[in-house]
């Protein structure tokens, strides 16, 4: 229901920016949106939405939500709103934020920004956020939580159950004792702590050396052993056996997702987690690196290809080159498929924005339709010493990609209103039509202008 409810509010806020009174429309329908989604959903909906229209929704967003839809917008969203917004807006924005919050966004934050971001921490922030900065991104002490339920163990269960009305916090079971020199001693389950009769010593219910996670320890591994612990969350230390914070089941999922999203990414050739309208050359140089790839196995495949030059006689130039237009629209289209896929897992494809969609990855399509098949063109005639044949297949290349990126919009979405999963059947369909456009327009100009 709630992805209903989303992929709703998105058709009807592109709906109305078309209209002549759309701001009377869309203003009250932003106010609706941020009382019933989430943040994590409010930044869905900002990245479905072209984004010459995203900063009259987060204008009328109220000064929280920005700032909690802000951390879960995707790290290239963030920057183009960076750059709507004017230097007072942004500084308000970031005014608020934890030292965790900022260690999330240290790396994508111009200077200036990231300065008074931090300027604005009070003094335990500011030695949290230096005390994670010690620490690699690979590393888990990097993204540990300091919301960590700690008290000394000579407190007694009355003193400690009175601590944690101050500081409950979430994903808790269990409260970590130290010794005067903040070591970690041992846990008390919550369970306990609450059964145990006033006045009981912590030393008398702790558990002694509890399973506890190093904070120079990589975050996949510590990810996994906190999962397969079966427990909410553990205690993080560092070398000297210091309690720094804790990790917690909650973050580990959302750093294995993160792990996912690169994965699927990596799979369809992007460099990083692309959103829906990232812009144009960002795309277009986003994927052209693994076009790139693709050209060379492409053509390792043509000259195999051509071993077998004296059995194909006239056509030989053009049976070699197949290949590679056939594999330039199919990861070009695979790209496309990718976005798309993700997008309506997300519920932030809609009949309301497809349009749009097309139009951009239409111009991605052109872009380095254009560039690679130039490239290509270019290498045939100096490998075949044939300017109409070069010719021939820098016109195929292109229509190819062009064919290719509209397959991907459209073919996704065809097979979503028809019940299929498109991450499962969406490539084979679309690799069938790459192959039929690529072939049929190749050799058709092949017949047509040189033979």
């Amino acid at each position: 229901m709630t992805q209903e409810l989303l992929t709703e509010y998105i058709e009807k806020l592109l709906l109305h920016f078309a209209e002549e009174d759309g701001e009377e429309l869309y203003r009250p329908l932003v106010l609706a949106a941020q009382e019933e989604l989430s943040a994590e959903q409010m930044a869905l909906l900002l990245e479905a939405i072209p984004a010459q229209f995203r900063s009259l929704v987060w204008a009328n967003l109220e000064e929280e939500v920005q700032r909690d839809t802000f951390l879960y917008m995707l790290d290239g969203s963030r920057k183009i709103l960076l750059k709507q917004l004017g230097d007072e807006d942004c500084k308000q924005l970031l005014e608020s934020l934890s030292a965790e919050d900022l260690l999330e966004l240290a790396e994508e934050l111009p200077d200036r920004f990231l300065n008074y971001a931090y300027g604005k921490l009070d003094t335990e922030e500011r030695d949290r956020y230096e005390q994670a900065s010690r620490y690699d991104v690979e590393e888990l002490g990097h993204w540990v939580s300091f919301d960590c339920p700690q008290v000394s163990q000579r407190l007694t269960s009355t003193s400690a159950r009175n601590v944690l009305k101050k500081d409950a916090v979430r994903y808790m079971e269990a409260i970590y004792t130290t010794d005067k020199g903040g070591r970690l001693v041992g846990e008390v389950s919550l369970q306990d702590l609450y059964e145990a009769p006033p006045a009981t010593p912590l030393s008398a219910i702790q558990q002694l050396q509890p399973e506890a996670l190093q904070a120079r320890q990589d975050i996949d591994e510590a990810v996994n052993q906190l999962i397969h612990s079966e427990r909410l969350a553990l205690p993080v230390v560092d070398e000297d056996g210091l309690l720094i914070g804790r990790f917690d089941i909650g973050s580990a999922y959302e750093h294995r997702q993160e792990i996912t999203d690169y994965q699927v990414a990596q799979a369809g050739g992007l460099a990083d987690e692309e959103e829906l309208f990232a812009p144009v050359w960002r795309s277009s140089k986003n994927r052209a690196v693994w076009l790139g790839v693709n050209l060379v196995t492409a053509l390792l495949a043509s000259w195999f290809i051509g071993m077998f030059e004296a059995t194909l006689q006239e056509v030989v130039a053009l049976a070699v080159l197949m290949p590679v237009v056939a594999s330039m629209g199919g990861i070009s289209g695979s790209q496309t498929l990718t976005v798309m896929v993700r997008g309506l897992a997300m519920g932030q494809v809609t009949s309301a924005n497809l349009k749009a969609l097309l139009h951009k990855e239409f111009k991605v399509g052109c872009v380095n339709g254009v560039v690679w098949a130039l490239v290509i063109g270019l290498v045939a005639y100096l490998w075949f010493g044939s300017w109409l044949l070069g010719a021939t297949i820098c016109v195929a290349i292109l229509l190819n990609i062009i064919a290719a990126v509209i397959a991907g919009v459209y073919v996704p979405s065809l097979l979503d209103r028809l019940n299929f999963d498109p991450a499962l059947s969406g490539a084979v369909i679309l690799t069938t039509v790459t192959d039929i456009v690529g072939f049929v327009v190749f050799l058709g100009l092949g017949s047509l202008w040189l033979l």
